[in-house]
């Protein structure tokens, strides 16, 4: 059918399909970076810390809001299909990725300016709540025999694309701009440049195809059945939250909190804090395909366990040691180590949501879980984070939010692949 995605070209629909996704992440990693620039332009209360708290708050709302897109969007994926709905989420992403480009600052135009930035980000909050679900099911339908795994894991490694050239962009802005200039107005450039992308990939996305697995089932359930289902399937979804946890955690500690880390924890230059992070992407970039692949192989479980505990164990260790010695080859080293156990467990972890996940509500199922994890754990790294530091003196302490992450990572592996907690049929067959 001409419709449906074909399989003679899997590399075009990969990526048509992660081009969104890469644009949701090159958003989410700016506000990480420029955020003490964002706290002195939107939320300026005289002191600094407080001023960083407000603005990790104002990027963990969005994450608030990714349940609900989840849900409503999710359940408009399920009924009307892949193509259409991640054209919908894209469309909204942008709006959202727009106010926070434009806003003028606080001293321009007083509280209006957080409250638009605030919208902004729940905006894409929403949107994201099933974008990373929906491009990760369609990769796992459009997957050829036995490379579930590799062709899952893309979606993931697009991320790792926009936080290379993210680090790049903000290399060449941090060179050619003083210090002023770019708190001032270059901090806004980025943005700027990801609103001019925007276009390009409304124009790639419309050639999405549909999957063939979509367009060939006969029944796709009504609202009030996604409901029923996901009711039904509540503990599911609990147990994939959890293992989510070790995902988001990892990912935002080591990517969008690391700028921030480098510079106002261990004092570092930016320069530095952009370099390692370019490191971290370009080694995600690489492992996540590599262990996407070995799973299909070796099987999702024995992957989560291994990288789930080496997390329980070495996280807080490895920052001790940065803490004590922070340099910049100390900072690369460990932020390799802890990209190493994102990447590894990752490369396992999507695919394995799109498989234990019933196949009509798959989209759903997946972007509630995620979204719930996010929400509610991973979105705050930073600002835990902060908190954390600030409240026990301990420069390490994200060290003990990674452990738990960790934690909940092996005790959620052991629940799914121990067959304690399984997916149950539709009740009306």
């Amino acid at each position: 059918m001409s419709n449906t995605a074909s399989k003679s070209a899997p590399w075009l629909n990969v990526i048509r399909v992660t081009s969104g996704n890469f644009l949701e992440m090159y958003d989410f990693f700016l506000f990480g970076f420029y955020a003490t620039y964002i706290s002195k332009a939107f939320f300026p209360t005289g002191d600094e810390i407080s001023s960083l708290l407000l603005t990790f708050a104002t990027f963990g709302a969005g994450f608030l809001m990714r349940p609900l897109g989840a849900i409503v969007l999710g359940s408009y994926i399920d009924r009307i299909g892949r193509r259409k709905g991640l054209i919908l989420t894209l469309g909204i992403m942008a709006f959202g990725t727009l106010l926070v480009a434009f806003v003028p600052g606080y001293a321009t135009i007083g509280l209006a300016a957080p409250f638009l930035v605030l919208v902004g980000r729940l905006l894409q909050g929403f949107s994201a709540g099933v974008e990373l679900g929906g491009v990760s099911v369609y990769l796992s339908e459009i997957a050829t025999p036995g490379r579930k795994g590799f062709y899952v894991s893309w979606q993931s490694a697009s991320q790792q694309v926009a936080i290379m050239f993210s680090a790049i962009l903000g290399y060449a802005i941090s060179q050619n701009l003083s210090a002023a200039d770019v708190g001032a107005w270059g901090w806004r450039i980025p943005f700027i440049i990801g609103c001019l992308i925007l276009p390009f990939v409304f124009w790639i996305r419309r050639s999405l195809q549909e999957t063939e697995e979509f367009a060939s089932r006969k029944h796709h359930p009504s609202l009030g059945e996604i409901v029923q289902s996901i009711l039904h399937n509540f503990p599911l979804i609990l147990a994939c939250m959890m293992l989510v946890v070790m995902t988001t955690v990892s990912f935002y500690l080591i990517t969008v909190y690391t700028p921030t880390f480098g510079k106002s924890v261990l004092k570092l230059s930016s320069t530095d804090s952009l370099l390692v992070t370019f490191c971290v992407g370009l080694s995600n970039f690489i492992l996540l395909p590599v262990m996407g692949a070995i799973s299909d192989r070796v099987g999702r479980g024995p992957i989560l366990a291994i990288f789930s505990l080496l997390a329980m164990l070495t996280a807080y260790p490895a920052l001790s040691w940065l803490v004590a010695a922070p340099n910049f080859h100390n900072m690369l080293l460990v932020e390799i180590w802890l990209s190493i156990l994102y990447a590894c467990y990752n490369g396992a972890a999507v695919v394995a949501l799109t498989e234990v996940m019933p196949a009509h509500v798959r989209t759903v199922g997946f972007s509630l879980a995620y979204s719930l994890a996010t929400a509610i754990f991973g979105g705050f790294t930073p600002l835990i984070s902060t908190w954390l530091i600030e409240t026990t003196g301990d420069k390490a302490a994200p060290g003990y939010w990674m452990a738990f992450a960790g934690a909940c990572g092996l005790i959620a592996t052991g629940l799914l692949y121990r067959g304690v907690i399984k997916a149950r049929a539709p009740q009306a067959a």
